[in-house]
Parts: structure tokens; sequence; C-alpha cells
């Protein structure tokens, strides 16, 4: 699927709202500012005219979309994008050394053991991680 051309945003045409609750942004008289006639949420346009942020989050980090004609997409920054994989990388990486020093393995078994159930149980720990950051 190729990404959408990103439009200007006119400051004097009312939007969707980027909240998915139904509601119409309507430009706010003299600023380069949008309302939300459902949810109330207040969205600047960025200096660039391509990308309206939301002014009063609740959010540590701003959110920010780009109108594509259509349909809103979020705005990411290249930078934020990548320290979701490095993260977890680093976290199985950690996960997986302290859990093959730790676990004991049978009697039976060899170092085969530990270095699998760690593996397992490392896995298993970063994808809970990831979905719980994708919300």
């Amino acid at each position: 699927m190729q990404p959408q051309k990103v439009q200007k945003i006119d400051l004097n045409n009312s939007y969707p709202c980027p909240c998915r609750r139904r509601g119409h942004l309507v430009p706010i008289a003299l600023t380069e500012a949008f309302g939300c006639d459902r949810c109330q949420q207040i969205f600047v346009v960025q200096e660039s005219g391509c990308v309206i942020e939301q002014l009063s989050t609740n959010y540590p980090y701003k959110r920010a979309w780009r109108w594509t004609g259509h349909q809103w997409n979020l705005a990411h920054s290249s930078l934020g994008r990548g320290y979701l994989p490095l993260t977890l990388v680093i976290i199985f990486g950690l996960v997986f050394l302290l859990l093959l020093t730790t676990l004991q393995s049978p009697l039976s078994a060899n170092v085969t053991f530990r270095v699998v159930a760690a593996l397992v149980l490392s896995m298993m720990l970063v994808l809970m991680l990831w979905l719980a950051c994708r919300r």
C-alpha cells in the first residue's frame, strides 16, 4: 500500500476530528487553530501548514496528524519509531542473560535446556512488552 500524499491544511475549511469521535474541526477565528465541535479539543496548525498538533493533551508527548485529503494519519517522528525496536532488543538480551544464569536444569538435562528455556521466556516477555506498547 502506497503512502498517500500529504496535503496542506486550509485554515478556512472544515475537517473530520482526528480523535475518531465523529466530530468536525472548525476553524477558530483569527488564529491558526481548529476546535472540535464534539470532543472540545483544540488543534494548532504547525508552521509547515501540513500538520496539526493537539494543543491540550494528557499524553506526555504531543500528538500530531497529517491530512491526506480523505483522512488523518498520525505524524510520527523518525527518531521515535527507532526507540521501540532498540529497547526490545536490549530488554531481550538482558532477560536472556539473566535467565540463562539463574535457571536450574533438571538432572537429566544439560546446558541446552537452560538456553532453550531462557530463550523462550525472553521471547514471551518481549512479545508482551511489544503488544503493550502498540496498544
